[in-house]
């Protein structure tokens, strides 16, 4: 029953069967999807607490010159941030809208 010990899921990613025009037309693919949603959504939220904790320990340790020394692990924990979350009820506008991929030139 469940699961076997040390057995990992795979997941590929969004169904393929899936039709954003029409989400009603295949019931399964539609919470297929919503599953799949929410899925990531969780994994944004548990990288977003593991750059927080590494945030707080960078403080700690780094005392007085954490302005300097943590400065890139703060930026990329904004960056995780932005757009992720269940509530942004109390956050700026500017956070609320998608990531902003950056483009390579």
């Amino acid at each position: 029953m469940g699961r076997k010990k040390g057995a990992t899921l795979i997941h590929d990613g969004p169904p393929d069967d899936f039709d954003p025009e029409n989400p009603y037309k295949d019931p399964v693919a539609m919470l297929e999807m919503r599953e799949y949603l929410v899925r990531e959504k969780w994994i944004d939220i548990e990288k977003a607490k593991i750059l927080r904790e590494k945030v707080k320990w960078c403080y700690r340790v780094e005392g007085i010159n954490h302005l300097q020394k943590c400065r890139h692990l703060v930026h990329q924990y904004l960056e995780s941030t932005r757009g992720i979350g269940w509530g942004k009820d109390h956050r700026p506008h500017v956070f609320h809208g998608p990531k902003v991929e950056a483009t390579a030139e």
